[in-house]
């Protein structure tokens, strides 16, 4: 009687942790259920946050059948990342109305070239002995800029070869010079495709070449391809000295690039949940069939969960204010949707001389100081400046202004400023990029 008692309650225990489970299951799948109703609200609500119209006969419903299955996708995953299973949540985003193949075909733009030369280079390499910051974020130390959007040209690698001369230029600067992406679209045609997609090395050699790049004022950003502008081509804003590549398939020779500068990197970025992501940092399901180019530009720890902070460019809306937190420290040694794969950077040393025009454009308060007199700039070749610029009297800098263009020149040959690394060997080498 006992064993049969015993039995019994043995059986309800196990029916009732059966019903539990069904029911906890049924939570997660009625999560995204919603009604016509809802759902019809819930997608007008989103066409006038986002100013979506639609022209084409039947356009609009075939945009709600893709939000809708959207949508019932979102629920489900943000079911689960209640219930735990995932640390990142999903949104109805700017691409909520678009299939994952349309996504893909439309805004990832990274291409690669596997047979390409690399400029390798053991600046970054990582070595047992590193002492390197539990968290870095360069938005903090101004070497990143306002989040910009591509629309919907595959132009993400120039975005992110941008972002990367952007902060090095401002590392050693101090200045956060908005630079143009349309002047790599429209001129960089060797390889790289503008809207079609293209290589961050390949932008980083355009610049190198081209002797500098103009800035986004002078030349702005059109979302399309353009015939290219010869005369704000010359107009030369920012140089670089160089570019290289992070050691591949390294986090933490890649986690050094970053604390040292914001980095180029390519991604995976083709899935649906990195499609709709909104928050937390991202686990999902990835690869390394690279196909988008971003800018790693931090790193940290949250709930002891080490992340990449990533600056996207689909416009402060996407993610969070435009930026992504990716897994960190993965067991792959390729890191997070290939982020380790194909990192680089651009070099810079000193601060990008000015002509002579540019210096008598100048208001005093931004004249560049000098540490020699105007009797050593006039007996002194500018072939042979080699002096580092601190400061001048105020005196000095006034005469300045009046200087022939020879003297001028030789003036803005004398200012420099010193590496972000003083203490690493510089070695220049190539480096990676991507966008179809």
């Amino acid at each position: 009687m006992r064993t049969s008692m015993a039995l019994l309650a043995a059986s309800a225990a196990l029916l009732l942790m059966v019903s539990l489970a069904a029911a906890a299951d049924m939570s997660i799948v009625s999560y995204g259920e919603r009604s016509e109703e809802e759902v019809r609200r819930m997608y007008a609500e989103w066409m006038a946050e986002h100013g979506s119209t639609y022209n084409a006969i039947g356009e609009e419903e075939r945009r709600f059948e893709a939000f809708r299955d959207n949508l019932r996708y979102i629920d489900q995953h943000n079911a689960a990342a209640d219930a735990g299973v995932h640390s990142f949540r999903l949104g109805l985003n700017r691409f909520a109305d678009l299939t994952n193949e349309e996504y893909r075909s439309t805004y990832l733009g990274a291409r690669t070239k596997p047979d390409r030369e690399r400029k390798l280079s053991a600046r970054y390499q990582a070595a047992d002995n590193d002492e390197l910051p539990e968290s870095v974020d360069w938005r903090k130390k101004g070497a990143v800029g306002a989040v910009k959007d591509q629309g919907g040209c595959g132009s993400c690698w120039a975005f992110s070869a941008i972002a990367a001369v952007e902060g090095i230029n401002q590392i050693v600067t101090g200045d956060m010079i908005p630079l143009s992406e349309q002047e790599l679209v429209d001129c960089d045609t060797s390889y790289n495709q503008g809207c079609n997609g293209g290589l961050m090395d390949y932008a980083f050699e355009f610049i190198i070449n081209n002797g500098g790049i103009d800035s986004e004022e002078d030349y702005p950003y059109k979302e399309r391809d353009n015939r290219c502008d010869a005369n704000k081509k010359n107009a030369k804003v920012v140089t670089i000295d160089g570019y290289e590549d992070v050691p591949v398939n390294s986090e933490k020779s890649l986690q050094k690039a970053v604390a040292n500068q914001p980095i180029s990197v390519a991604i995976e970025a083709g899935g649906r949940a990195f499609q709709l992501y909104k928050s937390g940092i991202f686990t999902g399901t990835c690869g390394t069939a690279l196909d988008h180019g971003v800018a790693a530009v931090g790193y940290g720890t949250e709930n002891g969960k080490d992340y990449w902070l990533v600056r996207n460019s689909w416009g402060s809306v996407w993610g969070e204010d435009g930026y992504i937190r990716m897994e960190r420290n993965i067991k792959a040694s390729s890191g997070k949707c290939g982020i380790a794969v194909e990192p680089s950077y651009p070099t810079k040393t000193a601060r990008t001389p000015l002509t002579p025009a540019q210096l008598h454009r100048l208001p005093p308060h931004r004249l560049p100081s000098v540490t020699a007199t105007t009797s050593a700039l006039r007996a002194r070749p500018a072939a042979a400046s080699t002096s580092t610029a601190r400061s001048a009297s105020p005196g000095a800098v006034a005469h300045l202004r009046v200087l022939p263009a020879a003297m001028i020149t030789t003036a803005a040959a004398l200012i420099t400023i010193p590496s972000a690394t003083p203490s690493r060997e510089r070695a220049s080498r190539p480096r990676t990029a991507h966008c179809q």
